[in-house]
């Protein structure tokens, strides 16, 4: 990735667009090289322009943004997706970060937030807003896996050390490495090892899909 941060917005309202891309370019970091209406468009300019983050809505016509995002994240894996939506249930959060997308925010969500979104992004690491995170809780929570899965969930699991697993839990639950680090009164630094070790060990790629992991084996329910 170069100093400056590309972005490619891809959103089928023109007005959106104008907008994300006025607050984008407002800082010397980053740069807006293109734009998408839809999600065969957005991975066709991917591949012609390879940005570092791409902010993706999900509902646009033709192809959608889980569509593209689940093509982009498969042909282009050093391009980091963001998706974006005015939903705050939105049935596709969960598919779009199962499609490999390494952020979900909402379009509500303050220009200040975003902005280190994608800074995040396009430093290899991930962001779930907390308002997605309970929604995903809710939602998949109460899903057990079957026998099977239960055993190399166990499995998995048990390759971990116990503050790994500690640190597994907050990270599903939306937590911050600042605030898990105060919250086990350690350092960030120690954090970030913590979650470098079980994402390596899990075969994870980034915190998203632990969030994903830790919902669909069932580690973290309601309450």
């Amino acid at each position: 990735m170069s100093e400056t941060i590309t972005v490619l917005l891809a959103d089928d309202q023109a007005l959106l667009r104008m907008g994300f891309r006025l607050v984008l370019e407002a800082e010397d970091d980053l740069e807006v090289i293109g734009e998408a209406a839809d999600g065969a468009t957005a991975v066709k300019m991917v591949g012609a322009l390879h940005p570092d983050v791409v902010l993706m809505d999900v509902r646009m016509p033709g192809m959608n943004g889980i569509e593209a995002t689940y093509e982009i994240v498969r042909d282009h894996p050093e391009t980091r997706v963001l998706i974006l939506t005015t939903f705050d249930l939105d049935e596709y959060a969960f598919a779009g970060l199962r499609a490999g997308a390494s952020g979900f925010l909402l379009k509500d969500t303050k220009p200040a937030d975003l902005i280190s979104a994608i800074r995040t992004v396009a430093t290899g690491d991930a962001v779930v807003s907390g308002r997605v995170t309970r929604t995903l809780l809710e939602m998949f929570g109460p899903q057990l896996p079957d026998g099977e899965e239960e055993l190399v969930t166990h499995q998995l699991l048990g390759t971990l050390t116990a503050r790994e697993r500690e640190v597994l839990a907050l990270v599903a639950r939306g937590m911050s490495n600042v605030e898990i680090a105060e919250e086990l009164f350690v350092s960030e630094t120690t954090v970030k090892t913590h979650v470098g070790n079980l994402l390596s060990k899990l075969g994870l790629r980034d915190r998203v899909q632990a969030v994903v992991f830790a919902y669909e084996k069932g580690i973290v329910k309601p309450g």
